[in-house]
């Protein structure tokens, strides 16, 4: 369910884009007016006129060329919690080109959707009501596979096949929507089935680990998933256009489509959460994104493992740590980021820490131009460095390098309370 399987260079979000772009209205470029009275907002050092002008050129520059392909979703960047460039493109029903795509429209996140079970584990962890360290059997009477802990979970190397696989072959009946405790159940019965190494052997990216984390949240919890997410991540951070999917949302969520246009259909293992069926938007990532880095809603050591990586048999930049892909840079910085693939869903949140920069893409109009596209125009640090580039021509000679471009709008991404 994963978007792409290398991430070293912007090239992921071009790659990304190519397959989606048609003309639209202008970039948007608005200013994030924090909310006050939230303790997630952290406290980052406003740009000045200068660095948002030349945030916004160089984010242009990047991503502008790209809204020419049928692009059916949303791009948002973000610097020090002010939207730098935000554009959206396409409609909610292509054939009819019936309802434009705008801020409030939510995208099946697909495997975004770990990074909110992990963080949803990480939080019961925080509060004492379990330990990372346990065996998953403690949470989940009757789970067969001894040394299979939460963290093996967490990290994706449990040994755990992926279901998506193993229920196609299963037999199931698939006029039956699957659910995560049918997923549990298997397990149980069918051990030969379902298990490839032993757990802590090496790292498979399996979507029933995080099936079965979701199950963990509920049983630890006593809430549904669904009710655990909404308040705990989704009501403080003011996260409104957010919300998990159930069968009772069919007739209201955003249908993914095909390159041909016609839509996916709801099948058997769309019911399947924690590993996916989160829906959000593109400023509702940017205020979960600003609130782990706020440091007001988890403890730094928390996401300092949340962070690390956690699989080294083989050599190379990519890792996985609890529920966050990353790329590992030369110069000793992290990427943090996680993609998401499901039926036509292909997302990305990509998120600079050390640069307090965020890159958002949300599409539903699948495209296997994401993976042929071999562009390597800039890394992924670029519109950084771009940007810090043209920072020192504006400061040395503004006349040669003044350029155009839209006021800043004071437009909330937080309501009014």
């Amino acid at each position: 369910m994963f978007l792409l399987k290398t991430i070293c260079s912007y090239a992921l979000v071009l790659s990304f884009l190519v397959c989606c772009g048609q003309p639209s209205k202008a970039p948007v470029a608005v200013v994030v007016q924090k909310d006050t009275t939230s303790p997630f907002v952290p406290n980052e050092q406003p740009l000045s006129n200068q660095e948002f002008h030349h945030y916004l050129v160089a984010s242009r520059h990047f991503f502008d060329s790209l809204f020419s392909h049928g692009f059916n979703g949303s791009v948002l960047v973000a610097k020090n919690d002010e939207v730098i460039y935000e554009r959206y493109s396409g409609f909610r029903y292509p054939r009819q080109r019936k309802d434009s795509i705008n801020e409030h429209t939510a995208f099946h996140l697909a495997s975004i959707s770990k990074t909110f079970t992990a963080m949803a584990i990480l939080k019961l962890w925080e509060e004492g009501k379990l330990d990372i360290h346990d065996e998953l059997s403690k949470y989940l009477p009757g789970f067969p596979f001894p040394g299979t802990t939460i963290k093996t979970l967490l990290s994706q190397r449990s040994g755990l096949l992926n279901y998506v696989h193993f229920m196609d072959l299963s037999g199931w009946n698939k006029h039956k929507f699957l659910t995560n405790t049918d997923v549990l159940n298997y397990i149980i019965q069918n051990q030969t089935k379902v298990h490839g190494a032993p757990p802590g052997r090496h790292f498979e990216y399996s979507n029933t680990n995080y099936a079965l984390l979701a199950l963990v949240v509920e049983k630890v919890s006593g809430l549904s998933y669904q009710q655990f997410i909404t308040r705990t991540f989704f009501d403080p951070l003011k996260m409104e256009d957010s919300y998990v999917f159930s069968l009772g949302d069919s007739a209201r969520v955003m249908k993914s489509f095909r390159r041909n246009g016609r839509p996916f259909r709801l099948e058997y293992l769309d019911a399947v959460y924690g590993d996916k069926n989160i829906y959000s938007t593109a400023r509702d990532l940017l205020k979960w994104d600003m609130a782990l880095r706020s440091g007001a809603m988890f403890h730094q050591s928390t996401l300092d493992s949340a962070y690390q990586p956690y699989s080294f048999e083989k050599p190379g930049k990519r890792n996985y740590g609890l529920g966050w892909r990353m790329v590992l840079l030369p110069n000793g910085k992290k990427l943090i980021y996680h993609n998401g693939w499901w039926h036509g869903n292909r997302t990305v949140l990509i998120r600079m820490l050390d640069e307090n920069a965020t890159i958002i893409a949300l599409c539903n109009n699948d495209n296997t131009r994401v993976y042929a596209s071999k562009k390597t125009s800039a890394t992924c640090l670029g519109i950084i460095c771009k940007a810090k580039r043209n920072l020192t021509t504006w400061k040395t000679n503004p006349k040669a390098a003044k350029e155009r471009t839209p006021a800043r709008r004071n437009n909330p991404l937080s309501p009014t309370p």
